[in-house]
């Protein structure tokens, strides 16, 4: 299945991306300006910093007692790596543990934290884009893949669906049983929280790509549902970091965005959002690593 996602995505990239030339790309990014590339790297520094503080919580929410400044290194390596690795619970899971039992973190508690910040994620991306596609206007719509009726009802699908969460939480206090394993849900203060900085968190990365397209293309409020859409798609192929389908599913749900325009964007957005990340979180671990062994 894994396949056919990442064969399907290659076919839909090179069907639009394939006439397009170098210089073109090229020339379609020294048209952001250092402004923009600037805002680029600033939102991504405080997308993980919007991560560090759902972890924060969720620490708290499994009883562990964490600082805050290493709350976020932990946050950080973990997300960054898995992030652009890809099996995102159990490679970000792997790393806290690693990181987190220093302060005494059960692997439960790991666990749960990862869990918890997943469940963030999934919560705050299906409350904003189904705002986006709910608040779009027709006209927006137009601009996208996205036949204006289909948008409304799967944006009201998935304000339900983030609202139903927080309203679980709400109402039943009693476990559940996930995969055999029995969970307490979080309180309806925390919910919110992961609602919140979960919607936010979103909100920050998507805004990444969005201030690299050209002007004259869909709205923020619009970009934001094909945004969703394409990560969604990104995730359930399992392709590590959704490289190349998340591109092929933007690509198809913007047609109208100028193709070079767009490519250029994608590589800002990886760059951004992936590469430097990973390569910061790689030294932070190799550094640490020869630490512990000439402490050895």
């Amino acid at each position: 299945m894994d396949n056919m996602y990442l064969v399907a995505a290659v076919w839909v990239l090179w069907r639009e991306f394939h006439k397009l030339s170098i210089s073109a790309v090229s020339a379609a990014m020294a048209g952001w300006g250092a402004q923009s590339i600037a805002l680029a790297v600033a939102l991504a520094v405080v997308s993980f910093l919007l991560m560090g503080a759902i972890e924060w919580v969720g620490l708290r929410w499994t009883g562990a007692r964490v600082p805050l400044g290493a709350t976020q290194a932990g946050s950080f390596l973990a997300n960054a790596i898995a992030h652009a690795i890809g099996a995102n619970l159990l490679i970000s899971g792997a790393i806290r543990a690693r990181f987190y039992d220093r302060y005494g973190v059960s692997l439960t508690q790991v666990a749960g934290t990862t869990l918890f910040a997943a469940l963030s994620f999934g919560v705050g991306l299906a409350a904003l884009s189904g705002v986006g596609l709910v608040l779009a206007t027709h006209t927006d719509l137009a601009r996208t893949a996205i036949p204006p009726l289909a948008g409304r009802i799967l944006g009201v699908v998935l304000l339900l669906l983030a609202a139903g969460y927080v309203l679980l939480c709400a109402v039943r206090r009693r476990p559940v049983t996930v995969f055999g394993r029995s969970v307490t849900l979080p309180s309806l203060g925390d919910a919110l929280s992961q609602l919140v900085l979960g919607v936010v968190d979103n909100g920050v990365a998507a805004a990444i790509l969005w201030i690299l397209l050209p002007a004259g293309g869909p709205s923020y409020v619009t970009f934001v549902g094909a945004y969703a859409v394409a990560c969604i798609v990104g995730l359930a192929s399992s392709v590590p970091g959704g490289a190349g389908v998340f591109e092929s599913a933007m690509a198809a749900l913007l047609p109208r965005v100028d193709p070079a325009a767009l490519a250029a964007a994608f590589l800002g957005y990886r760059l951004a959002y992936y590469i430097l990340p990973l390569a910061l979180a790689a030294l932070a671990l190799g550094g640490e690593t020869l630490r512990s062994a000439r402490r050895d």
